[in-house]
């Protein structure tokens, strides 16, 4: 007597994570119970990412001195005990300054990455899972707004609403907009042709369902690389556009401005840029490696997926 074999709901099929990106050679180790431990690139991450966090929250509660106070008589000292990194040409304390602007830089990646994240993913979800002319029309406009940097938008936006925190972080979340979409949709097409998902299709499960029980959960962690990947490249353009003036205004610390208003000192305090110079470094390192570490460990071919 035969017996009729009887597939698995899609329910409980196993999802696979769908990674487009490939992946360096992973320094990660699978212990012999089967689990991965941490890569030493992503530890690294980490810690760097954590030392930059750290300095945010400690701001919140204490810094030596008011980061805003202005104090001439105290104005270019170098490294003491009374002012740990010295002080700028105002006079400020430099070391406060540092613990205020790791706030400002965390600020302007979350909040940026935040809302790259709600607009690009799902559009990049509806793209992969309905194709035809709505896919047209999410990749054409991705394509038209990878034409405008978020330096571009941040002058655009400067000219009709004035430099603030707010014209960069929106700049710079519009400007990270397309590269969510794009990974959003290449996982979806990957996950639209597993088995579980076609048995979804035709169970008559509805799109959304679909997207929301099977698709998402599945691309995550191609999410989470690209925020990583995507808060590095933020870091870098806060500090850009804070250097230029189009950021954070005066008298709020920003690690970008903290540069351009020590360029004028490079011959006599050189100390004055490498302070902001190494803690924007220590940032969009951290968030690099972060994002190299996840993308091994999110990688299925690197994941433990042998035989």
């Amino acid at each position: 007597m035969s017996t009729q074999q009887v597939p698995t709901p899609p329910s409980q099929a196993p999802r696979t994570t769908a990674i487009s990106a490939p992946g360096n050679a992973s320094t990660s180790v699978v212990s012999r119970s089967g689990k991965r431990k941490l890569s030493a690139t992503l530890l690294i991450g980490l810690i760097l990412i954590g030392l930059v966090a750290l300095a945010a929250i400690v701001s919140f509660f204490w810094t030596p001195y008011d980061p805003t106070q202005a104090m001439p008589a105290d104005r270019l000292q170098g490294s003491s005990l009374a002012h740990l990194m010295g002080t700028d040409k105002y006079g400020r304390d430099v070391f406060s300054a540092m613990l205020y602007g790791a706030r400002i830089t965390l600020f302007v990646g979350v909040i940026s990455v935040g809302i790259a994240i709600v607009i690009g993913t799902p559009l990049g979800i509806l793209a992969g899972i309905r194709g035809g002319w709505i896919e047209e029309v999410i990749m054409r406009a991705s394509d038209i707004a990878l034409a405008f940097p978020a330096l571009l938008l941040a002058i655009m936006f400067s000219a009709v609403f004035g430099a603030s925190t707010l014209t960069a972080m929106v700049a710079i979340g519009i400007a990270t907009i397309p590269g969510f979409a794009r990974v959003a949709r290449s996982g979806t097409l990957q996950v639209m042709t597993t088995e579980y998902v076609l048995a979804a299709r035709a169970a008559s499960q509805s799109r959304f369902r679909i997207a929301l029980r099977h698709v998402l959960p599945n691309i995550i962690g191609m999410v989470v690389v690209q925020s990583s990947v995507s808060f590095a490249l933020a870091v870098l353009a806060e500090a850009g556009l804070s250097f230029l003036g189009l950021g954070t205004p005066p008298p709020t610390p920003s690690w970008g401005r903290m540069l351009q208003e020590s360029q004028q000192f490079l011959g006599t305090e050189p100390m004055l840029a490498v302070w902001p110079g190494i803690a924007i470094a220590i940032a969009v390192m951290g968030f690099n490696l972060l994002g190299d570490g996840l993308r091994d460990r999110f990688d299925p071919k690197l994941n433990g997926s042998r035989g």
